[in-house]
């Protein structure tokens, strides 16, 4: 049997990920805008509506409509837009009906225009005036009772030119499009989603610590107290997330010694990453950093400075884990019964128990519910940010389940993934529902495939579902330009992570440009995952000043606030990478040029975007460099630049225009 027919086409939806699976991301105060192409048979005039409503809305979850504009007559593509304006989940869709009266009205004018009898069609009119009147009987009463008066001056009109003039009222016309019938109507589905985050979620700076090291005393861990002192100093660098490696009991039992030893003495800490001991697991804290009032003191501290607590979630257990007593079936058997140690051939983990989270049975369940739990834990102590460990090895449907669970919650909740694996993977944690990703950045140290790869992930449709957080230094990586390149090379990075994404970290050591690392690998020599450290946060060579001009200079630069605004620009030189951000009112432009070479001194041409900027070619402007607090004052497109790593690695660049005007020169500053 036919059903209903739906005579209008929806299609080219964007934003729409994967048909509508996934949803996109935007932070609040942004606005959606959504364009696709919307079309039917026939001439009659098309009526297409951008229809929003809060996902979790409860008595206001209703539609709330948006008439969409044409921006393409001849391809019939629509456009339409709508604010969001709260912290929340919304769904969208696209509604496309015929204007009944619209389309009577023009085919009915060009008989009149061409002095054909429109009797019968006068009477059409009418009949549409009057069936408006019977369907909406809840219309607001200033509605019908216009329609009602239109109907008694037709009725008085004695004239085919009078009723055509009456009935082509644009108040009249205004009404009836508002109230038309929906007989055709067609609706684009699934209904799409849009997670709109807190502005944090694209905007952040962040430094990472391991919270024992943060102290004075040599071979004992510092505290939740040595770490408030240190606040002072992490937010003069201008950071605004401050991220703990785990605070949560160590295991014992094969516990690691220095230099990830397997040999381990009894005053040697262990590895954070081994959580679990007879102490408690994820929900307890290791008894050397202090209690939970201690940390909710620390916590607090951060807020009052304006900075916020982000905590690692290790989902690693010791073999002293309570889990391994408690529910030994979420782990993994060998033949013999014992428990499997984690391993990623030929590494072996013997201090960690990797969970089983297909657990056979419904244990899966209490697994994956005690795992939003330990989330749900700390958001009750004010966590809001959590970087989780290697999720890449742990079931995409549990993150999907598990960070909406949250967030339904906690909408404020922000979730970064560590996932540096394949980039199929890293993009379907992000779409499932990771509010930030970890990216290839750490390895991308020549210009082409950074302009290649920071394309992909700004301006390709990866933008709409992955905000990339840029750490220049982990733990567990300690990049050979790093160890080559020295202080240029940490400056250099510096910059890009700070200017090329609008969120991004560093792992603390690197404003002491600490870059011993063991022989032949990536990796930091005496590493502070497996032991005490006391840091000299003075020592010579460190640039905390450069940190703290370069994250002051984010601040005050709104184009910097912004992640999809990245723009490359041409230079001359294979080692001087050039590239831009504006806002979209123009009100702030930045350029940044880097040296890529922390070798070697470069010159090149770089070739300003003057028309991109709104610029024309006899106009005089300025380039105000935000690092040197130098002036250049410039006209036309190319600009001579040189960079000696050894002074300074990098340049950025505010624009400001002259602007004549009444004789004199304003500076409008873009």
């Amino acid at each position: 049997m036919l059903s209903k027919v739906n005579p209008f086409i929806i299609e080219s939806v964007y934003p729409c990920i994967d048909g509508g699976k996934y949803p996109v991301k935007r932070e609040v105060g942004d606005v959606l805008t959504v364009r696709a192409t919307v079309f039917r048979e026939g001439h009659d005039i098309s009526k297409v509506m951008l229809k929003h409503r809060e996902k979790f809305g409860g008595s206001s979850w209703r539609w709330i409509e948006t008439p969409m504009t044409v921006k393409n007559t001849g391809l019939d593509i629509y456009e339409g837009s709508f604010p969001l304006q709260k912290n929340t989940r919304y769904q969208y869709t696209i509604e496309a009906y015929t204007d009944l009266y619209q389309s009577w009205l023009k085919d009915t004018t060009k008989k009149f225009d061409s002095q054909q009898d429109i009797q019968s069609e006068l009477i059409e009119g009418r009949s549409l005036i009057q069936e408006t009147l019977d369907r909406v009987v809840s219309a607001p009463d200033i509605y019908r009772s216009y329609l009602l008066s239109f109907l008694t001056a037709m009725n008085e009109a004695s004239s085919q030119a009078e009723k055509m003039a009456l009935m082509s009222d644009t108040k009249l016309v205004e009404i009836l499009t508002i109230l038309s019938a929906r007989g055709d109507s067609t609706v684009f589905e699934p209904a799409l989603e849009v997670v709109v985050d807190r502005v944090r979620a694209r905007y952040g700076t962040w430094y990472e610590m391991f919270p024992r090291s943060q102290g004075k005393k040599s071979g004992v861990s510092a505290t939740f107290k040595d770490c408030i002192e240190r606040l002072t100093e992490v937010k003069y660098m201008g950071f605004d997330v401050v991220y703990f490696t785990p605070i949560h009991p160590i295991g014992v039992t094969k516990r690691k010694g220095p230099n990830n030893s397997l040999i381990c003495g009894p005053n040697d800490p262990g590895c954070p990453y081994a959580i679990g001991s007879e102490l408690g697991g994820h929900k307890a804290i290791e008894p050397g950093l202090g209690t939970f009032e201690d940390f909710a003191e620390f916590e607090a501290a951060c807020k009052e400075m304006g900075m916020e607590v982000a905590l690692d979630f290790a989902i690693n257990c010791s073999p002293d884990h309570p889990y391994v007593k408690e529910h030994p079936e979420w782990f993994f058997k060998r033949p013999d019964g014992t428990i499997k140690y984690a391993e990623n051939p030929p590494k072996k983990y013997e201090d960690i128990y990797p969970l089983n989270f297909y657990a056979p049975g419904d244990n899966w369940k209490a697994l994956w519910e005690e795992m939003r739990d330990i989330i749900l834990f700390w958001c009750a102590r004010n966590v809001r940010i959590f970087r989780v460990d290697n999720p890449h090895t742990k079931p995409v449907p549990f993150w999907h389940w598990m960070i909406t669970e949250v967030q339904n919650r906690y909408p404020d909740a922000i979730f970064l993934s560590e996932a540096f694996t394949r980039p199929p993977m890293m993009e379907v944690l992000a779409k499932v529902g990771f509010t930030q990703s970890y990216t290839y950045f750490t390895w991308r140290n020549f210009k082409n495939e950074i302009i290649e790869y920071f394309s992909h992930l700004t301006q390709d449709e990866t933008k709409e579902y992955l905000r990339g957080n840029l750490f220049a230094n982990t733990p567990d990586i300690l990049p050979q330009i790093l160890q080559q390149g020295g202080r240029p090379a940490f400056k250099m990075r510096l910059v890009l992570a700070a200017t090329l994404s609008s969120t991004y970290g560093i792992y603390s050591g690197f404003e002491l440009c600490e870059n011993a690392a063991v022989e032949g690998k990536e990796e930091y020599l005496n590493s502070e995952k497996y032991d005490y450290k006391v840091w000299d946060w003075d020592r010579e060579g460190n640039i905390k000043d450069y940190i703290a001009k370069v994250n002051r200079i984010r601040r005050e630069n709104e184009a910097l606030h912004y992640y999809k605004n990245l723009r490359f620009y041409k230079s001359d030189d294979e080692n001087i990478l050039f590239y831009g951000k504006a806002t979209d009112d123009g009100s702030s432009a930045v350029l940044v040029v880097v040296n890529l070479d922390p070798f070697k001194a470069h010159e090149s041409k770089i070739y300003i975007p003057i028309k991109e900027l709104g610029i024309t070619g006899d106009e005089t402007y300025e380039l105000y460099n935000l690092i040197t607090d130098e002036w250049l004052i410039c006209k036309g497109a190319e600009v001579n630049i040189a960079l000696d790593p050894a002074v300074e690695p990098a340049f950025i660049f505010k624009l400001i225009r002259w602007v004549h005007k009444e004789e004199k020169f304003d500076y409008f500053q873009m």
